[in-house]
């Protein structure tokens, strides 16, 4: 699930918090896993938690409601899809009337953008934005770094959790800092022909893809 559903979440908390190019430098999780020989390989029950260079804590876990909480000084603000699902197995809300905004006062949510405060880019649907952004030759709202690095943050807490330890990251690197056990799974086999190649030098079958 946290390298899944996980990825709506922490983009979400990026987006929010101005970590769009960036990600956390410390990480410590824990999950459940299906004894061996199980069908079903994916973590159950999970406990994770984020630490990034302003000292910000995001945490995650399957205890916690389905969308993100942001906590500051004036209160909090709770985003979710609401009861909205895409398919049957998405864990949307099953209370009737769920809000998808939510805060600790009302008056957070109706508040005045200010004219020297950041403003986001208006986009009413998702993908009419990536097709705009592909005949104007311009960013959609999500480019391709901020999706990548979204997914990143999944992949650190699910390494994190195989490997049973803290792990620290460089985000600027993008390796873990001192830990070639880590690093090591930041690669794996390549299936011929479906590799990625230098192509002043086609390496021959079988290869593993260099960790740099």
């Amino acid at each position: 699930m946290i390298t899944g559903w996980g990825a709506h979440h922490f983009d979400i908390v990026n987006w929010g918090l101005g970590y769009e190019y960036t990600g956390p430098i410390e990480i410590s999780a824990k999950a459940e896993f299906p004894a061996a020989g199980s069908l079903w390989d994916v973590h159950g029950p999970f406990q994770a938690e984020n630490i990034y260079a302003d000292g910000v804590k995001v945490l995650a876990g399957n205890s916690y409601p389905n969308g993100v909480k942001f906590v500051g000084s004036d209160g909090w603000i709770f985003v979710s899809r609401g009861n909205y699902s895409a398919t049957a197995n998405d864990p949307a809300s099953q209370a009737k009337n769920s809000k998808a905004l939510d805060a600790s006062d009302p008056k957070i949510l109706s508040s005045v953008i200010g004219e020297n405060e950041i403003r986001f880019t208006d986009s009413q649907d998702h993908h009419g934005n990536w097709l705009q952004a592909i005949q104007s030759r311009q960013q959609p709202i999500t480019p391709i770094e901020v999706g990548h690095r979204a997914c990143t943050v999944c992949l650190l807490n699910h390494t994190a959790m195989k490997l049973k330890r803290k792990l620290f990251w460089d985000p600027v690197k993008e390796r873990y800092q001192n830990d070639d056990e880590a690093n090591v799974t930041l690669t794996r086999p390549q299936r011929w022909p479906y590799v990625l190649i230098n192509k002043k030098r086609r390496p021959k079958p079988p290869f593993l893809l260099p960790d740099s």
